[in-house]
């Protein structure tokens, strides 16, 4: 039997190991040996037979819980093997509560022991009654948005949603006792952050670096509408398409799929710690995409096992179950699957997931179309700069509107030309064709089949 997490050995007893033993109790138990060394190695005690009794009796009178205390002996040496259970009720020490986490012994204090003595309760932070407002203050238009995708997505009946507020909010257990519960207000309320400090969004587009923040906004109100809100401002204003061709027929391509950034996103707004007042940050650059989120990794859920089959473990079940009654988000951990689908189809690598103590960071890297155009993009922006100065600068005035237009799009028209310039077709022609002579365009086909398309 080897030391970790669950076991702990100790060459002599002291009355601070009770601290161990609470926290064992408080976690998923463990075993505490007496008469070991750090390396395992038998070294025996002396004082067996009055730590036999002792030891069982502090641990009753200091926690009121109960523990195995065994004597073992192994190779005419005796030590104690003390075997913790966990307990489904807080314990506490003196007055104070420990828990065991990786190869220490911590307190538990401030927030952390308020969603602790929640959880041993059966309760979770977002279920936790708020007093003081009622169904009349939540947003009219939050509350029409949950019905609507209620219908739609077939996750309530006509006749359920159109219940008057109170009702629907009871029926989704939104209430306890007269109060509503935190993820009613934080789902419904226009003005969650009055109640939870940093519940919102907040939006960066960074240039060459770090440092280099171009542009910023913060997506605040009801949760319900904060996710769209979220990814349409994103697609329309952060994340700019890149165009190809595929003959005349233009096509876009965005950094990463929108629908897998909406898996992404909603799974933050669910797994969110609310209780530490910073809002989600999502950092977005021309290559890739930092999704932040304040929350707690499940202990239970390795990293590695992501994308397989795996239970749903919400950190905020309240708040999460809305969603899934809006059709925003699947149960049963389906959520990544709809990911790596989405990934697979436009062949962009599935997101990176790093967890810490300072929360979870969700990386977007580009698709393959994306970096190619990406490449192609870059290796423009180099060559035309060269290739104009065989231009007059009378000529580049007169053909900025056809430059401008090249600087985003590879292929142009006659027709085109005509409504940029604002010329005839024959002197547009003549622009084109002198681009040709340049090196910038490269005429294909012939007659009003014709088009230009950029080097």
């Amino acid at each position: 039997m080897s030391e970790h997490q669950g076991i702990e050995w100790k060459e002599i007893w002291k009355d601070e190991y009770l601290k161990w033993i609470c926290g064992y109790a408080n976690a998923q138990g463990g075993i505490l040996i007496i008469g070991k060394d750090d390396r395992g190695n038998v070294k025996g005690i002396h004082n067996a037979k009055k730590l036999l009794e002792d030891i069982p009796n502090k641990i009753v009178s200091t926690m009121n819980i109960i523990a195995d205390v065994n004597l073992i002996e192994e190779n005419g040496l005796e030590y104690i093997e003390i075997v913790v259970d966990r307990y489904p009720f807080p314990v506490n020490y003196k007055g104070k509560y420990y828990y065991r986490s990786g190869s220490t012994m911590q307190e538990i204090k401030g927030i952390e022991l308020l969603k602790f003595l929640y959880e041993r309760q059966g309760k979770t932070w977002d279920s936790v009654p708020i007093p003081g407002e009622t169904v009349d203050n939540l947003s009219k238009e939050a509350l029409q948005e949950f019905r609507k995708k209620s219908v739609c997505k077939n996750r309530l009946s006509k006749i359920a949603s159109e219940v008057n507020n109170k009702l629907l909010l009871e029926n989704l257990k939104l209430f306890e006792g007269e109060n509503l519960i935190r993820a009613a207000i934080l789902m419904f309320h226009p003005d969650p952050e009055k109640w939870v400090t940093g519940a919102y969004i907040k939006i960066g587009y960074f240039g060459d670096s770090d440092s280099d923040l171009r542009y910023q906004d913060e997506i605040h109100g009801p949760l319900i509408l904060q996710a769209d809100k979220t990814v349409e401002l994103i697609y329309t204003k952060y994340m700019k398409a890149l165009i190809d061709y595929e003959g005349l027929q233009r096509t876009e391509t965005y950094m990463f799929p929108m629908e897998g950034f909406r898996e992404i996103l909603l799974n933050a707004i669910n797994h969110k710690d609310y209780s530490t007042g910073i809002p989600i940050q999502i950092s977005i650059y021309e290559d890739k995409i930092y999704v932040w989120n304040d929350g707690k990794w499940p202990e239970n859920l390795p990293i590695e096992e992501i994308y397989k089959k795996h239970s749903s473990i919400p950190y905020n079940p309240k708040i999460a179950d809305v969603f899934y009654k809006a059709g925003d988000i699947e149960s049963w951990g389906r959520g990544f699957d709809k990911i790596m689908e989405v990934c697979k189809e436009e062949k962009a690598p599935y997101p990176v997931i790093d967890t810490d103590s300072r929360g979870i960071m969700v990386l977007c890297k580009p698709c393959e179309k994306y970096n190619k155009l990406l490449r192609d993009k870059r290796g423009k922006e180099i060559l035309p700069n060269v290739k104009l100065e065989k231009l007059s600068q009378e000529e580049q005035d007169r053909m900025a509107p056809i430059l401008k237009y090249l600087d985003d799009n590879s292929i142009i028209t006659n027709a085109i030309g005509c409504d940029l310039l604002g010329k005839s077709v024959a002197t547009t022609k003549r622009y084109l064709k002198r681009l040709c002579e340049v090196g910038i365009l490269d005429q294909k086909g012939a007659g009003r089949s014709s088009y230009y398309e950029r080097k």
